[in-house]
C-alpha cells in the first residue's frame, strides 16, 4: 500500500507549485498572435513585472529558462575579452560565470564556498586590484546552497572604490519571494524566470536593465539578432517583443500569477514567504538536536525565504527524498550542487522549496510527511518540530 495516491506535491525550488489559476488561464485554445486579447495584454504584463522588480528600467521577455536569461544579460552588454568579477556562492554563482567564458569574457571568480555569503573585503581587493572590470555579477539567492547574499553592500562597496563596473544580479531563485527592489539597490541588470515565485510553468525568462546598462549595448559585440534586448524593449511589431512567436499560453498564465501577486500585495507575498520560511526552520532546528540534519546556511541573516539546503548525512538525503515520492506523494528537491570527495552524488543532501504559491498547510503537511519518513528510515531526529512549525505560522499570524 502506499499514500501518495491524490495530488503530487512537488517541494522542490522550482519549477514551483503551479496555482490552479494560472492552470486555467492557460487551459485555452491557442489564441490569435497578430491582434486581439493577447496583443492588447502584453504591455501590462511587462509594465506589471517591472513593478515586482521595483524598478522604472527596462523589462524584456525571452522564451528561455535562466540560462536564456544569463546569456541575454551578458550578450548585450559584453564584448569578447571584456573582464567581470563573479561572486560565487553555490552552482548558480559558476553557472553564470562559464556561460560568459563560454561567450569569451574572461571572469576572475571568487568563490566563497557553499555555505556563506560575500567576503567583502576579498571583494573590494579585488576591484582595487582592477579598475577594467565590465561587470560584478552576484547571486541574489543560489538555489543550491540557499544563501541570500547582501546586494546593497555589495553596490556600496563598488561605489565606495569607484568601480564603473555594471552590477548584475541573478533573482531567478529569489524574485516575489525575497525582498528584492531593483533600483533602490542599484543594480543595473536583473535576470528572472517565470517557474519559481512568478508561479508559471518553465518557459519564459526575464531581463530587467537600466540606461547605463542600455549604453553598454551600443558596443557589446556578444549580441546578436535572437537575444539582442532592444526590439523587444520597444517592438515595432507585436513578434519583436519575443524574436519571433509569442509563448502564447504562458503568457495567460503569467497575467493570471501577476493578478494574484497585486491582489495580495507585494509587502504581504514578502511577508508570507519570510513567515513560511521561519517555520521550515524552526522545524528543521529542532530536528537539528539530535542527529545528523542541519541547515547549509547556518545564520538565519544569510538565508532566502524561497529555498532551504539541508545537510542530513550520505545515504539519508537520497533515501528520504525516495520514501517521500513512494509513500508520501511529496518530491524534495536534490542535493545540487553539493558533491564532495566523500559524498560524490549528494546523497546526504536535499532541498525545501517554499517559493511561489505556498501556505501554512502545505508547508506545514510537508514538516509532517517529513518527520513521517526520517521515522520509518529510522534516521534520528530531535523532538518538538511539528509544534515548533505549527507556533511559527501562529505568531506570524
Amino acid at each position: 500500500m502506499t499514500l501518495s495516491n491524490g495530488r503530487h506535491y512537488l517541494a522542490i525550488p522550482g519549477p514551483s507549485v503551479a496555482p490552479d489559476e494560472v492552470l486555467r488561464a492557460m487551459h485555452r485554445p491557442s489564441p490569435n498572435i497578430y491582434e486581439g486579447p493577447l496583443v492588447d495584454m502584453v504591455p501590462g504584463i511587462v509594465a506589471d513585472l517591472k513593478k515586482v522588480a521595483r524598478t522604472e528600467g527596462e523589462a524584456v521577455i525571452y522564451i528561455a529558462n535562466g540560462h536564456g536569461a544569463w546569456e541575454a544579460a551578458l550578450a548585450n552588454t559584453h564584448s569578447r575579452g571584456d573582464r567581470s568579477l563573479v561572486l560565487a556562492t553555490g552552482r548558480f554563482g559558476h553557472g553564470w560565470a562559464e556561460m560568459a567564458e563560454r561567450m569569451g569574457v574572461i571572469c576572475d571568480v571568487l568563490d566563497f564556498g557553499r555555505s556563506d555569503t560575500h567576503d567583502l573585503e576579498r571583494v573590494e581587493a579585488a576591484l582595487r586590484a582592477r579598475d577594467d572590470y565590465a561587470s560584478v555579477l552576484v547571486t541574489h539567492v543560489d538555489t543550491s546552497s540557499s544563501v541570500l547574499n547582501d546586494v546593497a553592500a555589495v553596490r556600496a562597496l563598488m561605489d565606495r572604490v569607484g568601480s564603473g563596473a555594471l552590477l548584475m544580479a541573478d533573482c531567478i531563485a529569489s524574485l516575489a519571494c525575497d525582498r528584492f527592489e531593483m533600483d533602490a539597490l542599484g543594480v543595473d541588470v536583473m535576470v528572472a524566470g517565470c517557474q519559481k515565485g512568478l508561479m508559471v510553468p518553465p518557459g519564459m525568462s526575464y531581463v530587467f536593465f537600466n540606461a547605463k546598462a542600455d549604453a553598454a549595448r551600443e558596443t557589446a559585440n556578444c549580441v546578436t539578432s535572437y537575444w539582442d534586448w532592444r526590439p523587444r524593449a520597444a517592438p515595432e511589431d507585436f513578434y519583436q517583443y519575443f524574436g519571433g512567436t509569442a509563448p502564447t499560453h504562458h503568457l495567460y498564465g503569467q497575467r493570471a500569477a501577476l493578478d494574484m501577486i497585486f491582489a495580495e500585495g507585494l509587502e504581504a507575498v514578502w511577508a508570507r514567504h519570510r513567515a513560511l520560511a521561519g517555520a521550515v526552520w524552526a522545524a528543521l532546528d529542532c530536528w537539528a538536536q539530535d542527529g545528523p540534519l542541519r541547515m547549509n546556511i547556518g545564520d538565519p541573516a544569510l538565508r532566502s525565504n524561497a529555498v532551504t539546503a539541508v545537510s542530513i548525512g550520505k545515504p539519508h538525503g537520497a533515501q528520504l527524498r525516495g520514501w517521500l515520492t513512494q509513500n508520501a506523494g511529496v518530491t524534495l528537491g536534490i542535493g545540487l550542487g553539493m558533491a564532495t570527495e566523500e559524498d560524490p552524488a549528494s546523497e546526504g543532501y536535499f532541498r525545501i522549496g517554499h517559493m511561489g504559491h505556498v501556505n501554512a498547510q502545505m508547508v506545514l503537511g510537508l514538516l509532517g510527511t517529513m518527520e513521517a519518513g526520517m521515522r520509518a528510515l529510522q534516521v534520528p531526529f530531535g523532538a518538538g518540530a511539528l509544534e515548533a512549525a505549527a507556533m511559527a505560522c501562529t505568531e506570524a499570524g
